[in-house]
């Protein structure tokens, strides 16, 4: 089956500004060290950044992609004044930081900074471990365009960490390049609303093939995050140890030697990586279909000052977690307070319901050919009335998701994806027990509670495919269990990939009032509705007296 979606020209929607006329040069990343109080003015602007062989316009954070790294210490604060220099009003959100409500930077917590506007947030650091900083509004444009930077809190224990010889913050993302330029974004709302906009170029902290150093007999600390829209990394470094120490919110519950990480969009990764011996490394995103080179460390045999393989053979335990392990049994198995559907209707595909055919196919395998309606046995899509058989010219993607692991690794229905959007392609969070969704659930929580959500992904929709929940700062969770088994490995979470066919149970400890968004966190998914927000109340349980 072959799909074209052809807009006449004089119908063509409205987009945003390719034009790189005049635009400053895009630099490198800072690192900036900032103690408590400090002042940081962080800048919203148009840059060019070489991309390969292409001079593109992006956006960028004090005129860097990524934006600057901030190193803080835990428990501290600091002020961060954001101007807007930019092409759209915007927001800076401080994700998976449990900060005042008010400096969230969501559109439910703040009016948006006009362009040409500034906005003072004051950001603090509860916890140890690594975030970042991207827009809120119009999320798919400006996140992909470059807008994301970086956090490290370092922890007040300095025993919290086991040492390292170096460290290395690396972004994770992909751009979408056509005719030279970045694949415009419509002004009106996201396009690609099916699956998320796929890019054609990894950019690994900001370019298309990263270059690192390192010493033989070293151990560094890589702090990986995925800022892409979409796309999920699966990371490895072939030829070398990897070790996984931390998550989205600081240290694992055990230490575990790993062959690879994966990361959906939004999600962390601390991982201490040994180099026994001089060469040149890559780091890879590995999928079930493919390998993509992100970047190559090239590792010299100089001499080192120090020696750190014994404490690199060391799997530790965290005893903080350990006893949350021990606390939520409990809840590993009693019924959820919240059950969250993941659900989809794609019109754009599947139009009357009562037409008629002679043969179905599914829109991602169209080797898969029926002659009754139903769902397609590789990915639970529902089939497609198709006018006649699929050619085997039609059918070239059919081989790249014959995988059974509730993921979408690449575009596989390019021409739909590019002409779906937010009115011929619906995602939707539900609230299984009242039927409301997106915006209209109303939960509400109070400081203090312990909420157990289960996250239920089945393939009882339109499109079923796999979803990073993300929720705001009114607490961290634990994943407790997926499909029922237990969670081997522990970590303070703000974000949880659920496949398709999966469902997940978290438990969330609600610690911090205000009003906090719910969202996937595949950005063309939010944009399009699939969000909401709740309230958290103070505590009304009394103090203790003395």
């Amino acid at each position: 089956m072959t799909t074209t979606h052809e807009t006449p020209v004089d119908m063509q929607p409205a987009t945003f500004s390719t034009d790189i006329a005049g635009l400053d040069e895009s630099i490198a990343p800072a690192v900036v060290d900032l103690a408590a109080e400090d002042v940081f003015d962080l800048r919203i602007a148009p840059v060019v950044k070489q991309i390969g062989g292409n001079r593109v316009r992006m956006i960028a954070y004090n005129g860097s992609i990524p934006g600057p790294t901030l190193r803080v210490r835990q428990g501290s604060e600091i002020s961060v004044r954001v101007r807007n220099d930019a092409d759209i009003d915007a927001t800076v959100h401080w994700h998976g930081l449990r900060l005042d409500n008010k400096y969230d930077g969501s559109h439910d917590t703040q009016e948006p900074i006009a362009i040409g506007g500034e906005f003072i947030y004051k950001v603090r650091f509860p916890d140890a471990g690594l975030y970042w900083y991207h827009p809120h509004i119009r999320e798919d444009y400006g996140l992909d365009m470059g807008l994301y930077g970086n956090i490290v809190v370092e922890p007040a224990d300095p025993d919290y960490w086991p040492p390292v010889n170096r460290e290395y913050v690396v972004t994770l993302d992909d751009v979408l390049l056509e005719d030279g330029r970045i694949t415009p974004y419509n002004l009106d709302g996201p396009n690609f609303v099916a699956m998320g906009r796929f890019g054609n170029v990894m950019l690994t902290g900001g370019e298309n093939n990263l270059e690192l150093t390192a010493r033989a007999g070293e151990v560094v600390r890589f702090y990986f995050t995925n800022t892409a829209n979409t796309r999920l990394f699966n990371v490895n470094i072939p030829g070398a140890r990897m070790k996984l120490v931390g998550g989205d919110s600081g240290r694992y519950e055990r230490h575990t030697f790993v062959e690879d990480a994966l990361l959906s969009p939004s999600e962390r990764a601390i991982i201490d990586v040994f180099f026994d011996n001089a060469g040149t490394f890559s780091i890879a995103h590995r999928t079930p279909m493919r390998s993509y080179t992100l970047g190559t460390i090239t590792v010299t045999d100089e001499p080192i000052d120090e020696s750190l393989r014994t404490q690199f053979e060391e799997l530790r335990t965290a005893p903080d977690l350990s006893a949350e392990r021990a606390r939520i049994e409990v809840d590993r198995d009693r019924a959820p307070d919240k059950t969250l559907a993941f659900e989809s209707l794609m019109p754009l595909l599947y139009g009357d319901p009562n037409a008629h055919a002679d043969t179905w196919t599914c829109p991602m395998h169209p080797d898969i050919v029926s002659t009754q309606p139903g769902t397609c046995p590789k990915c639970g899509m529902k089939l497609i009335a198709a006018a006649s058989p699929p050619t085997a010219s039609s059918a070239g993607h059919a081989h790249a998701h014959d995988t059974p692991d509730g993921l979408e690794w690449e575009d596989l229905m390019p021409d739909i994806n590019r002409a779906s959007d937010s009115h011929n392609m619906t995602w939707k969070l539900v609230d299984r027990d009242t039927g409301l969704a997106n915006g209209h659930i109303d939960w509400a929580f109070t400081v203090g509670d312990q909420v157990k959500i289960r996250l239920v992904n089945d393939l009882h929709q339109d499109h079923p495919m796999h979803h990073p929940f993300h929720i705001h700062g009114a607490g961290r969770f634990l994943v407790l269990s997926r499909d029922g088994e237990p969670n081997p490995n522990l970590v303070w979470k703000d974000t949880v990939l659920v496949r398709a066919n999966e469902t997940v149970d978290i438990l969330l400890d609600v610690s911090n009032p205000g009003r906090w968004m719910a969202h996937c966190h595949i950005a063309e998914h939010n944009q399009s509705g699939m969000m909401f927000s709740f309230p958290v109340a103070e505590s009304a349980r009394p103090t203790p007296t003395v």
